[in-house]
């Protein structure tokens, strides 16, 4: 389905059309999909690329309608979504009570991998970006962009308006902070 189709439904989805979200996440679901594989975490094991697309669907179609604009406006969204869909998760399995966090010991003494290291790097990642946001909004923008949805340096300059240059600048400070971050975690 070209660009011009899927602005055109997004379109018709938010002039009180709701079904043409379906259709745009119907056309879009690969894309949407490899995007999800891209960004599990490893070691997730309760959270398919399959579940976070479902649940973005949900998430995005419930409610009133989003004001999306074109198909970057809704990868834009769509990877925000993503980021809320993961730390959420993460946070509810860090929170787990009464054994459900325990790691289950093998008779030869081996601790398997668990979903704990996945655990905590989305939480550090989320907790990276809202530091992030106090500093630069754009550039948390930016990275959810990059990261999350998986768009290419020149589509971020477009969908926000500014120069491809800025947009390289911006995220690499905006690595070399949440790398800071994430390193600055792994000593405690």
């Amino acid at each position: 389905m070209s660009d011009a189709e899927i602005t055109r439904l997004l379109a018709l989805a938010r002039d009180g059309e709701p079904a043409k979200m379906g259709a745009v996440f119907e056309a879009l679901y690969p894309q949407l999909l490899r995007l999800a594989n891209s960004r599990m975490f490893a070691g997730e094991s309760t959270v398919t690329p399959t579940v976070l697309v479902h649940e973005l669907f949900l998430r995005i179609s419930q409610g009133s309608p989003l004001a999306l604009a074109d198909r970057n406006h809704f990868f834009a969204a769509s990877a925000k979504a993503m980021r809320w869909i993961l730390v959420e998760h993460a946070r509810r399995r860090a929170t787990e009570k009464r054994g459900g966090d325990q790691v289950m010991v093998s008779l030869d003494d081996r601790i398997p991998d668990s979903a704990a290291a996945a655990m905590t790097t989305a939480l550090a990642l989320d907790k990276g970006l809202q530091a992030l946001e106090t500093i630069s909004p754009q550039r948390r923008q930016i990275v959810e962009l990059r990261y999350f949805a998986g768009m290419e340096l020149a589509e971020i300059a477009a969908l926000l308006g500014i120069s491809e240059r800025t947009v390289h600048r911006e995220w690499q400070r905006a690595r070399a902070f949440l790398q800071a971050m994430l390193d600055g975690d792994d000593g405690r």
